[in-house]
């Protein structure tokens, strides 16, 4: 079991305080590592359970370029399959990991890719304008399509938060329980 959570939109400076709490909310989720992203609009973070390549799997993972960037709780169990199609139209892998097969189908097939994802799972996917992740351009939810791997988020003006428990969004700081948070809709 891994966590995810996040934060996009305004207020960056404050982003870097709430994603820490997030994150510490998650903790039982991902003992073994953690890692975030923090980029002009966007804070990511993931708490991992290491499983498959305990060494080359921390998260965030980001494409060669580093535009597209990605954090994932769950399994891919086609990932090798999907891996060997995306290095014949010529990507190249960096990790053993199924999380890194995520960033690349979305550089082939973009959102489509979902659809050849098998397994239970939840992401969240940045793809940003330049390698210095200063002009993020989109971020994409996904989970599996039973609904397995729960992602759940609120809007709150500007902002959106999400996270793989909505206790980990109260902790942030910027949802109130009065606020009801959606789970994701599976694909």
């Amino acid at each position: 079991m891994c966590g995810i959570c996040g934060i996009a939109g305004e207020g960056s400076e404050a982003a870097a305080t709430a994603l820490d709490r997030m994150m510490g909310a998650l903790r039982h989720r991902g003992p073994d590592d953690s890692g975030r992203l923090l980029a002009p609009g966007l804070a990511l973070g993931s708490r991992r359970l290491s499983i498959i390549d305990l060494p080359g799997g921390r998260q965030p993972i980001a494409s060669e370029d580093g535009r597209v960037v990605v954090v994932f709780n769950g399994e891919i169990s086609n990932f090798r399959e999907l891996r060997r199609q995306l290095e014949s139209l010529g990507h190249s892998f960096h990790t053993q990991s199924d999380t890194e097969t995520i960033v690349h189908a979305y550089e082939a097939w973009g959102e489509d890719c979902v659809r050849r994802l098998e397994g239970m799972f939840a992401f969240a996917l940045a793809e940003f304008g330049d390698a210095e992740r200063t002009n993020p351009l989109r971020l994409f939810l996904a989970r599996d399509r039973f609904g397995i791997k729960p992602l759940y988020y609120a809007q709150l003006g500007g902002q959106l938060v999400f996270s793989s428990e909505v206790r980990s969004l109260l902790a942030s700081g910027l949802v109130e329980a009065c606020v009801a948070p959606r789970a994701l809709t599976a694909y």
